[in-house]
C-alpha cells in the first residue's frame, strides 16, 4: 500500500467511492518543512465539513504533489508551508500543473506566507491564499467559493 493510500485511510477518504458533488482535496507539505500538525489539522477541519481529504505526508516534491492530485481525481490541492520556501515552491508547483495538463486543479496556499509575497504567489498560479491563524470556517469557504464558483458543486 503507498502512503497516498494509507493517509487517505487515515484522513477519511475514500477514493473511487466519493458522492456527487463532494469537493476533493489533497493536502500536501512540499519540500523540506517538517511541520505538519497545521497540515493534519486543516485535514480534519476538511473532511468535518463533508470533504474528501487525502493528506500527502512530508517532504513532498511538487511533482510528486500534482502527480497524487491527478491519481486522486481532487479538485483542490492546499499547501501548508511553514519554511520560507514558498515563492519557489509554488513556482515550481504550477510549472508542474500546466506540464501535466492539470492546471484545472485549484490551488491554495496556507501556513506563514508575508503578504508581500502573494502577488508573486498568486503570478505563479496559486488561486488563494489562506493567512495564518485563519479560522476553519474561512478555510472550508475558500475551498467551497472556489470549486462552486467554477460550477462544480
Amino acid at each position: 500500500m503507498t502512503e497516498i493510500d494509507m493517509t487517505a485511510r487515515v484522513t477519511g477518504a475514500a477514493a473511487k467511492t466519493t458522492a456527487p458533488n463532494t469537493i476533493r482535496v489533497l493536502v500536501a507539505k512540499l519540500g523540506l518543512d517538517g511541520h505538519d500538525r497545521g497540515a493534519k489539522i486543516v485535514a480534519r477541519i476538511l473532511r468535518d465539513a463533508g470533504m474528501e481529504v487525502v493528506y500527502t505526508g512530508l517532504y513532498k516534491s511538487p511533482i510528486d504533489v500534482v502527480r497524487a492530485a491527478v491519481q486522486e481525481d481532487v479538485d483542490v490541492i492546499g499547501v501548508s508551508l511553514l519554511s520560507g520556501s514558498h515563492v519557489p515552491l509554488f513556482r515550481e508547483l504550477g510549472r508542474c500543473l500546466r506540464e501535466e495538463k492539470a492546471d484545472h486543479i485549484f490551488v491554495v496556499a496556507g501556513g506563514v506566507i508575508p503578504e508581500q509575497d502573494y502577488p508573486a504567489l498568486l503570478e505563479s498560479g496559486v488561486d488563494a491564499i489562506v493567512p495564518q491563524e485563519a479560522r476553519a470556517d474561512l478555510i472550508v469557504t475558500t475551498i467551497s467559493d472556489l470549486v462552486a464558483a467554477r460550477g462544480q458543486i
